[in-house]
């Protein structure tokens, strides 16, 4: 581990405004896949399986009704990605007590849009940061996007310990959805993905605190990305847009892979899984909770947060393990606590962190 030790300060969320209720999300699927699929009745469980209750989206339900072009879709994304992101990033820095101008690196974390110039260079005259201060876009991670950027972050801070990093990290999933595709992916994407944004502060250890109470401190992370396994999950472009692809052979995958990977990577820190009390995982779906709590050994209070993130805001890919984080760092870590974050994403990859609160 590095001589810095870099700490989270703050971390804050926002959700566009339209709710969608499990149930009405399931009669708009009925809608769109009873001609494709005679047995849609059974198809439909995955609904009622599914633990989510609500989800927020940028469009209103009766949107959805009409098939899209790509270029509308990608407008709209620009547009409401940015401002969530300004309310998710005002909100952390509130919460922290920090201007805007002692932002050193703004990092964006985003896959469901495309835009160039990239939405960070938009958002950084948005909030009032410097204009010197460093970018760092980051596209493609999908659902580990939360994770992976959180690491980049930290490692900045160790390499820059006088610095401020602010991350960033939006996504509009339901601006993906195609209305042409008929496919069984759709129909679970349907089931599962929300819109979100969520913002967090990281500070270097020569940046001076605002209090003495213990701090939630990066320890170590880690990447994995498997072999032979690029078609696991991610996109398709196609004409209407980004078509969605995600393999049921995922929580198959974390059976069989994650606990080594947990282990090896916890090991040379001297601890293993019985050393952490708090699991903050991306809840891509109720059986990938599941998975993760089988291939550990931890039970469902250990996923508590996870779970609640899940059920009332559905998988918003890559911020959903920073709302997981924020509720976790809401209720006050203990000296010596320690924490791993964990999310799965393209690739098909890992990230993990270990945090520590000190």
């Amino acid at each position: 581990m590095n001589e810095w030790v870099p700490r989270i300060e703050a971390v804050a969320t926002a959700v566009p405004s339209h709710e969608i209720t499990q149930e009405d999300s399931m009669k708009l699927a009925r809608l769109f896949f009873q001609d494709a699929f005679p047995d849609i009745d059974r198809l439909l469980h995955v609904f009622a399986h599914s633990h989510i209750q609500k989800r927020y989206f940028s469009m209103p339900m009766d949107w959805f009704l009409e098939d899209r072009p790509f270029a509308e879709k990608n407008q709209l994304y620009i547009e409401h990605a940015e401002a969530l992101a300004e309310e998710a990033a005002r909100k952390c820095l509130t919460k922290a007590g920090v201007e805007p101008s002692s932002i050193d690196c703004l990092m964006f974390v985003s896959s469901t849009g495309i835009a160039t110039p990239s939405l960070d260079s938009r958002l950084l005259h948005r909030l009032g940061l410097r204009s010197q201060a460093t970018r760092v876009p980051l596209w493609g991670l999908g659902c580990a996007g939360g994770a992976m950027g959180l690491s980049r972050a930290c490692e900045y801070t160790q390499a820059y310990p006088s610095r401020r990093v602010l991350l960033v990290s939006v996504e509009l999933c339901g601006l993906t959805f195609i209305r042409q595709d008929l496919s069984k992916s759709n129909l679970v994407a349907t089931c599962l993905f929300g819109d979100g944004a969520a913002a967090v502060l990281i500070e270097g250890d020569q940046v001076s605190s605002s209090s003495d109470t213990p701090k939630v401190q990066f320890c170590d992370a880690r990447t994995t990305t498997w072999p032979d396994t690029v078609d696991v999950m991610g996109w398709e472009l196609t004409d209407p847009g980004l078509k969605v692809i995600f393999s049921r052979d995922i929580p198959t995958l974390i059976r069989s892979s994650m606990r080594e990977n947990v282990e090896s990577f916890l090991s040379p820190h001297g601890m293993s899984i019985d050393h952490l009390r708090h699991f903050i995982f991306h809840p891509g779906g109720a059986k990938v909770l599941t998975a993760y709590q089988r291939s550990l050994g931890i039970g469902t209070e250990a996923t508590r947060f996870s779970e609640d993130v899940l059920t009332n805001f559905g998988n918003m890919s890559s911020p959903t393990v920073l709302f997981v984080l924020e509720k976790s760092m809401e209720k006050a870590w203990e000296p010596g606590d320690r924490g791993l974050v964990a999310a799965l994403g393209p690739g098909f990859s890992s990230e993990l962190l270990l945090l520590e609160a000190r």
